[in-house]
């Protein structure tokens, strides 16, 4: 703590975590240590798969990989330090660790929105161009939007954290999370908010906007090109194409909307902390799962296709699922 006037400045914060119990906390560690063991294997294993295997060196399984290296990033941003709260008697953070972590966390978050974004693209151009697929969709493009993707992100967290930490933090340091998160520390901040809300209201919404746009714009896209299809087994096998990068989405989208758009007064710190496991823990440990089931079934579709679809289907399908989500 600092004194500066009549206020005392905050130099370090406190998390409560998930419980006081020693038991429980073991518990967590325990929960947590085999959650961040899965991630890693899973999302690296899939990376591995894909580098290894030349029949995935197409422009979906590069996003693909790509996602699967932010997950295992984005997810070592954050069980690392809720281990360690777990198995430590003083769950102190200073101030410098606390923007380190917002500053990754946001990165990243607003990463995956840019990358989830490029993917709807691609599956867009997949379904829609499939003919023209390979020369919409050149190596160096797929380069380029998974660059544009870190930088965004990126960019737009330096602009966040930033805005954050100009601002002044007093009184008590205790902050009722498990990780480095906005809401639960604007509740510390001893000066006026309302110009850090607009800035994070418009960073935030304009990224979000952005990238929202960017999906259904694309899905749009693809749902008109799979109604104008006659055959009810091409549509399916189209469909499936887009389900794991639906799901991806959904999840992700979901879990932050819920967290961010409730009012409030509506927002207590146990749901806030419920919530978030989805965006922290939950997604970079279920996308690897995602996507490789889809890839079993996508490889049993194929091997009855190549057989009795006529030759348009089968360049339909050479072109647009052989890089399925």
């Amino acid at each position: 703590m600092e004194m500066e006037g009549n206020h005392t400045l905050v130099t370090d914060f406190v998390f409560v975590g998930f419980t006081r119990d020693p038991l429980l906390r073991m518990v967590f560690f325990a929960v947590f240590l085999a959650s961040y063991t899965l991630t890693l294997t899973g999302n690296i294993g899939l990376m591995a798969l894909i580098y290894l295997d030349p029949r995935l060196h197409t422009p979906m399984y590069f996003f693909v990989g790509n996602l699967s290296f932010l997950d295992s990033w984005y997810t070592s941003v954050y069980i690392p330090r809720i281990l360690s709260d777990c198995i430590s008697k003083n769950n102190v953070i200073s101030h410098a660790g606390y923007a380190t972590q917002f500053f990754f966390s946001a990165g990243l978050a607003f990463s995956e929105c840019f990358l989830l974004a490029a993917m709807a693209y691609d599956r867009y151009v997949a379904i829609c161009n499939p003919l023209l697929y390979a020369t919409a969709m050149p190596k160096k493009l797929c380069i380029l939007l998974v660059v544009g993707s870190y930088v965004a992100g990126f960019a737009n967290a330096i602009v966040h954290t930033g805005n954050t930490f100009r601002l002044r933090f007093c009184g008590n340091n205790v902050i009722n999370h498990f990780f480095c998160d906005a809401p639960p520390l604007m509740k510390l901040a001893c000066d006026d908010t309302r110009v850090y809300k607009l800035i994070m209201t418009t960073v935030v919404g304009c990224a979000v906007v952005a990238t929202t746009v960017i999906i259904l714009g694309s899905y749009m896209g693809i749902v008109a090109a799979i109604i104008r299809i006659r055959s009810a087994s091409r549509r399916g096998k189209a469909f499936s194409t887009c389900s794991s990068h639906l799901v991806s989405v959904s999840l992700f989208y979901g879990s932050i909307l819920l967290m961010y758009s409730r009012p409030s007064s509506m927002r207590t710190p146990d749901w806030d902390k419920a919530n978030a496991l989805f965006y922290t823990v939950v997604n970079p440990l279920v996308n690897p799962m995602i996507y490789s089931l889809r890839n079993k079934d996508l490889e049993e579709a194929n091997n009855s296709a190549n057989v009795s679809l006529e030759p348009q289907s089968v360049a339909f399908l050479e072109g647009g699922s052989e890089m399925v989500c």
